[in-house]
């Protein structure tokens, strides 16, 4: 056989990965609501494909804790105020972390170039009052630093609890006063990340989840005692 150079072929991604993808990418837009039914039969007609890998895709959601099995169907989980604590716990926990990892490498313009433009995004919308794409800027500004995370486990880790609270954000992020708190700490990420300063990135990003979620809490009226989470996270 001549020496010649072969590269490896590109395999399509399995039809239940791709409807999985399809599923979980409604779910972080905010395009299912909490509580709404998902049927196995209607999704496979409008996805144009058989029961079996839309069965699939929403048990592994499920196992994921993005959907809730509920008899036949599954649907969007409601969270309680313990929900948003727990999660909002773990992502303190690993995100600042994560930006931590990634500091040294956005002092470079050129590697910081898809992070600043998706903020840019971000002000754009916010000022044109559109808060589906604030949405959209907000999911692609987190997809763009966890780009230069080299810890697959550690991207998954941060896209899975982000993701838990997706449906949350199709509500709030309407709410301009919320778009305000989220801008101000992605403001303060990025100026961060720009001086390649991890331990003030790990810091912004804290500040930003603190603030995040007391703005959350507040515009779904989820109200609970001041400070509560915040003495236990802390302790």
């Amino acid at each position: 056989m001549p020496n010649c150079l072969l590269k490896p072929v590109q395999r399509p991604l399995a039809l239940g990965e791709q409807v999985y993808n399809a599923l979980r990418t409604e779910l972080r837009m905010g395009a299912i609501g909490a509580g709404q039914a998902l049927q196995e039969v209607q999704l496979a007609e409008q996805l144009g494909v058989s029961r079996t890998p839309v069965r699939e895709a929403m048990a592994r959601l499920a196992s994921e804790g993005l959907l809730a099995a509920d008899q036949r169907s599954f649907t969007v989980p409601a969270l309680t105020n313990q929900d948003v604590d727990d999660i909002y716990e773990v992502r303190c926990l690993i995100e600042p972390a994560a930006l931590r990892r990634i500091a040294p490498l956005t002092a470079n313009p050129a590697t910081r170039s898809v992070i600043d433009a998706t903020l840019a995004d971000a002000v754009a919308a916010h000022r044109a009052g559109d808060s589906a794409a604030f949405r959209n800027a907000n999911v692609r500004y987190r997809a763009a630093w966890l780009a230069l995370l080299p810890n697959a486990r550690l991207v998954r880790m941060v896209e899975l609890y982000a993701d838990h609270l997706q449906h949350i954000r199709a509500l709030t992020l309407d709410d301009a006063t919320v778009r305000t708190v989220v801008l101000r700490g992605l403001r303060r990420i990025t100026t961060a990340l720009a001086a390649g300063n991890g331990d003030a990135a790990a810091a912004a990003m804290h500040q930003h989840l603190l603030q995040a979620r007391l703005a959350f809490i507040k515009a779904t009226g989820l109200g609970r005692k001041p400070g509560k989470w915040k003495r236990r996270t802390s302790s």
